[in-house]
């Protein structure tokens, strides 16, 4: 039967030049068009162009650049591998891959292209897109035959973070983990006109798209690219949706704060939404943060007034009955109305903890963790063995957090040890950070380095609650750990510029954060300029380093600096850890963060204010080349590159591309992009390798 097409294929070559209006809307609510809820005190075009067309990806006359695969596939694997979770070692390390880890790859000059642009040396393949069968028996995807069943066993929409875990010893089998933040309507229906005139199965194919998918995958021979697999019982494959059942750990499980009238105990809840960043466990299960949930509550004068702040704080509009950027949800599912689910939206916003390995496992949302708009969480052990996690919470003005597990990890790797390790994230401290300054007085918000040449200073972890305790006063444990923000309010924390992916460094345990941008610093009653948020209008972002005192991230204190302030490098207030800003890549609004087997940081980036496509970073952290970012790829036109993770072994970037074509009056039926297939924009998750055996950034 044919497949549906759009009504025009016309690529577009100009760049997004920042989130477009659609992303705004469907990403997060339009959240940068309301207050913020917190209210407490390089080479042109022509060089590209050039550089493109010697590769061979650029044809004379073509409307579009086309991508030509150089390294075709020399079979697929047949063989089934066993499904056995490995030792927790196994699952999250690897031994360093032969090489100095040098990043030597020529540097992709930004561009405009609907493609993705590699370096020379380097091929990439798309190995799932939106709609493409993840459980077993799903219908073949067509855009004009969608249906909320078939959405639910099919790859989701808006990929964003994603991990692998191994399968097997010989890294020939994995699993690939992946979250689906949001759904964009506009870009998924046939005709579509407005969120108000979709049907209710509509709604429901949305809410089907949102989640996470878990797929088995296999090497191409024995090169860096994966495919799915595609034989065998692939019994490990699964999706999780807006309607998956999941049970809530810690203390604030069964609080009066989470019970609805559908769950009256307080200990279930249906379904994870804006599920964004994530991180690994070295016990092998994976971390994924619900973000962006407001959205998709509307209430408005219904909802009690006792519950009103609490909401506010969280973006949740409390006056409008149907507030901008409402999904509609309540039109299929009544717990989306908070007038009469008001504690319906208290049970989104945590860290959800999935275990991959078992298909028949139930997720967990770990209160102990905090409730905010959770970016992702990521883990590293502390000197004595207890379990850390850096967490961001991606709105302006908001903060960072870190949670210190009361037990300690086993290291064996029998049952018992990974029962008990599956409980560590239950009960800990959970912290937010306070910035201290070294030149307060000199920043002007300009971004102007310091006399000591250098934005940097000390700080330290203010403890919210210890496990069953609450460390603030006036508020008990279950307000703490649902209403997270208000604690850290009380408390004094810094206000941060859109805290994004945290990301401790495996090789030195130091922690980088995201910064991505907040174009409201020093705007007029908004908080000034501050040393470790240093410019105002700060549409570009930064990069922050964390040091734990004595080398423990269990620590409560420590020292930080900013190694990268983002933007132009021609700009003279931007900053690359002192490296000759000639050499440096242009870089904008960083996002993901990741780190390769040989220590270098890999920055994605969303909503690039360079006017050019958004992409994937590399930049090594420590020695000479300290601060010489390098761009490594570039997604298509309206794309973000939301998320990337290099494997182990060095030899491939899974990298997400996410909402390609995503730009003000784009459509299905009228694309702004046809990527990856030449029809209409799918997002997709694609694998990068290098030729020749080439390491990932060689």
């Amino acid at each position: 039967m044919t497949q549906f097409r759009p009504s025009r294929l016309l690529p577009v070559l100009t760049g997004h030049g920042g989130r477009s209006a659609m992303t705004c809307q469907y990403r997060c609510g339009n959240a940068c068009s309301h207050p913020a809820p917190n209210t407490s005190g390089n080479p042109y075009f022509g060089d590209i162009a050039s550089e493109v067309s010697r590769r061979g990806l650029l044809r004379a006359g073509a409307l579009g650049a086309l991508v030509v695969g150089v390294g075709s596939a020399t079979g697929a694997l047949r063989a089934d591998a066993a499904h056995a979770a490995p030792a927790a070692a196994e699952a999250t390390s690897a031994a360093a891959p032969a090489g100095t880890g040098a990043l030597t790859f020529k540097p992709v000059p930004p561009n405009t292209l609907d493609a993705v642009i590699v370096p020379n040396g380097y091929d990439h393949s798309v190995l799932l897109a939106w709609g493409d069968e993840v459980v077993a028996g799903a219908p073949e995807w067509r855009a004009d035959r969608q249906s909320a069943a078939a959405q639910a066993k099919q790859f989701g929409f808006n990929n964003d973070w994603l991990i692998t875990l191994p399968l097997d010893r010989q890294g020939r089998r994995a699993l690939l983990v992946v979250n689906h933040e949001y759904t964009n309507e506009n870009l998924m229906f046939p005709g579509f006109t407005s969120l108000d005139a979709l049907t209710v199965e509509q709604i429901q194919v949305a809410m089907a798209a949102h989640g996470l998918s878990v797929v088995e995958i296999e090497r191409v021979g024995d090169s860096g690219e994966w495919k799915p697999v595609t034989k065998g019982s692939r019994r490990l494959n699964r999706r999780i949706t807006a309607l998956t059942a999941m049970r809530f750990t810690g203390p604030a499980a069964g609080s009066p704060l989470l019970r609805t009238a559908a769950d009256p105990q307080g200990l279930t809840v249906r379904g994870s939404l804006n599920n964004c960043a994530g991180g690994l466990t070295p016990w092998g299960t994976v971390l994924s943060g619900e973000e962006n949930f407001n959205q998709y509550f509307v209430g408005g004068d219904g909802v009690p007034a006792e519950a009103k702040p609490a909401l506010a704080r969280y973006g949740i509009d409390t006056v409008n009955r149907y507030p901008s950027g409402s999904r509609k949800w309540e039109r299929a599912d009544e717990r989306f109305d908070l007038a009469r689910n008001p504690n319906e939206a208290n049970r989104f916003g945590w860290v959800l903890e999935l275990d991959p390995y078992d298909p028949n496992s139930i997720p967990r949302k770990h209160t102990a963790m905090g409730r905010v708009k959770h970016e992702g969480a990521e883990i590293i052990l502390a000197k004595d063995g207890r379990v850390v996690a850096y967490m961001g919470d991606d709105e302006r003005f908001d903060y960072l957090y870190k949670f210190v597990s009361d037990k300690k990890m086993r290291q064996g790797d029998s049952p018992a040890d990974r029962r008990h390790n599956m409980t560590l994230l239950e009960s800990g401290t959970l912290y937010v950070a306070q910035f201290g300054a070294t030149s307060a007085s000199e920043i002007d918000g300009s971004g102007k380095l310091p006399a000591d040449g250098a934005f940097n200073g000390t700080g330290r972890w203010i403890p919210l609650a210890r496990g069953t305790q609450s460390l603030v006063p006036g508020m008990t444990i279950d307000q703490v750990l649902v209403h997270t923000r208000l604690a850290a309010d009380k408390v004094g924390a810094t206000k941060m510029d859109r805290p994004e992916d945290v990301a401790p460094n495996p090789r030195t345990g130091k922690v980088y954060a995201a910064l991505t941008n907040n174009t409201r610093r020093g705007a007029a009653g908004q908080p000034a300029a501050d040393e470790v948020n240093p410019r105002t209008n700060n549409k570009h972002g930064h990069v922050l380093e964390i040091t734990e005192d004595g080398g423990d991230n269990a620590a409560e204190t420590f020292t930080w600096d900013i190694p990268i302030v983002c933007g132009d490098p021609a700009d003279p207030n931007t900053f690359f850890a002192g490296y000759d800003k000639t050499k440096v890549s242009p870089i904008s609004c960083p996002d993901n963060l990741d780190f390769d087997a040989h220590g270098n940081l890999w920055i994605s980036t969303d909503g690039n204010a360079l006017g050019s496509n958004d992409g994937l970073f590399a930049v090594p952290v420590d020695g000479p080349e300290r601060g010489h970012v390098k761009q490594f790829l570039t997604v298509p036109t309206g794309a973000e590159q939301a998320s990337a993770h290099i494997a182990p072994d060095n030899r491939t970037a899974f990298v997400s591309v996410q909402h390609p074509g995503e730009i003000d009056g784009a459509s299905l039926d009228k694309p702004a992009s046809t990527w990856p297939y030449g029809d209409f924009a799918r997002p997709a998750v694609i694998t990068v390798w290098g030729l020749d055996g080439r390491q990932i950034g060689a």
